[in-house]
């Protein structure tokens, strides 16, 4: 298994490496001080320079494995550079490779008809709309997909959304158009086949933003997190995506990728991190001496080193087996990834917050942002204890043959 980035890979690394340092940290502050200025939930104007330049640069939709829409990388190719785009939480949107963004893209890649293509997926792909992707429920435990109550019914040439969904990211943007809508179209189906997805225009009759919601007290704005009433909402049925009962199909095809994506730009916010720590200890004395020299200190440096590495090597190895043996072959290392990078990036950003004493936990820093998002991460592809869960049935599975 050779996990050595290929020379393709190479040469968008350092591209992007140099725009992130001559574009991307530098313009952190001023994307916060113009969300202050012009509003919390208006575009800040930097964002959309430094995308026109991430396109110039030939640094876009960096994702897309499909040629026709990206550079075609493979998952172990795109890796590193989604390691490097994970060191800024506003870097994503900078290349158009933005969850939910790019999930929505590579379902409608994957399912979407030529028609549903042209209307939604071209836009996203130029990055000039957003979209969403409404799933999770507040009055039901949504780690088990199943338990979704939001219905699909047929009406004619229409199908009838019904249903509250939260924790949709990106519903807040006034970019974003398009949302995938899970619901269920046959309560007394199969287990897995009551549940389809539909595309609806975030402008249609009957859809109603209720909140936006803030995570760890931060809003994560002008994109955020919307808490969306579905009331008698009519779209059509062609809409629909791939057929009824099929959601889980889709599902499934959708989150491999994703998780990748979510683990490598975790393991960037640690990296950025552990520098960050470094940084600070060599310019602070304590007790008559370089924190740096402390034994404490130079143990949270070590470990972090570690662990960061074994989640690196361990998510590479995910991608590898996606590549060449397919998600279904490689679900219990993505499994593991989802429960290895959130929880990891946890730790090491907790010791550089507190290698930097209250500057940690203050806006001074990205690293209580960076915290807050990384600990979010533990639940937004499902909870750890989902995944520990899929893992020991597999190696109990295992140990049966």
């Amino acid at each position: 298994m050779n996990l050595e980035p290929s020379p393709k890979t190479v040469a968008l690394r350092t591209k992007l490496e140099a725009f992130m340092e001559e574009h991307v940290y530098p313009n952190e502050n001023v994307f916060d001080q113009q969300l202050d200025e012009f509003g919390r939930w208006e575009l800040p104007p930097v964002m959309e320079e430094m995308k026109a330049k991430a396109r110039d640069a030939g640094l876009w939709n960096l994702f897309c494995s499909e040629p026709t829409y990206g550079p075609g990388l493979s998952n172990l190719e795109y890796a590193p550079l989604c390691e490097v785009i994970g060191r800024s939480l506003m870097a994503p949107e900078v290349f158009n490779c933005s969850a939910p963004d790019v999930g929505n893209m590579e379902t409608l890649i994957l399912y979407g008809t030529d028609e549903q293509k042209k209307q939604w997926l071209e836009p996203l792909l130029s990055g000039g709309m957003r979209s969403c992707f409404l799933m999770t429920e507040p009055d039901v435990a949504s780690s088990d997909a199943t338990n979704i109550q939001a219905s699909i019914v047929r009406d004619g040439d229409e199908y009838v959304l019904n249903g509250r969904k939260w924790w949709t990211t990106g519903a807040g943007d006034p970019r974003c158009k398009i949302g995938i809508f899970m619901g269920k179209t046959d309560p007394d189906g199969p287990r897995h086949k009551q549940q389809s997805m539909i595309l609806a225009a975030m402008d249609t009759p009957g859809i109603t933003i209720k909140r936006t919601l803030s995570a760890y007290g931060y809003d994560e704005a002008p994109h955020g997190h919307g808490d969306v009433i579905f009331e008698d909402v009519r779209v059509p049925a062609t809409n629909l995506l791939l057929g009824e009962g099929r959601g889980f199909e889709i599902a499934q095809g959708r989150l491999g990728p994703g998780r990748i994506h979510h683990c490598m730009r975790l393991i960037g916010m640690a990296e950025r991190a552990v520098e960050m720590m470094c940084k600070r200890v060599k310019e602070r004395v304590a007790f008559g001496k370089p924190l740096a020299e402390q034994g404490t200190i130079r143990a949270d440096i070590a470990d972090s080193r570690m662990e960061i590495e074994q989640s690196r090597l361990l998510t590479l190895k995910a991608a590898h087996m996606m590549d060449t043996v397919g998600s279904k072959a490689a679900r219990a290392e993505i499994a593991m990834i989802k429960v290895v990078a959130p929880n990891m990036a946890c730790r090491v950003i907790d010791r550089a917050i507190q290698a930097h004493g209250g500057a940690g936990v203050a806006a001074d820093f990205p690293l209580a942002a960076l915290w807050a998002h990384a600990r979010t991460l533990r639940l937004a592809d499902g909870p750890d204890e989902v995944h520990r869960e899929a893992i020991a049935k597999l190696e109990l599975r295992k140990q049966d043959n």
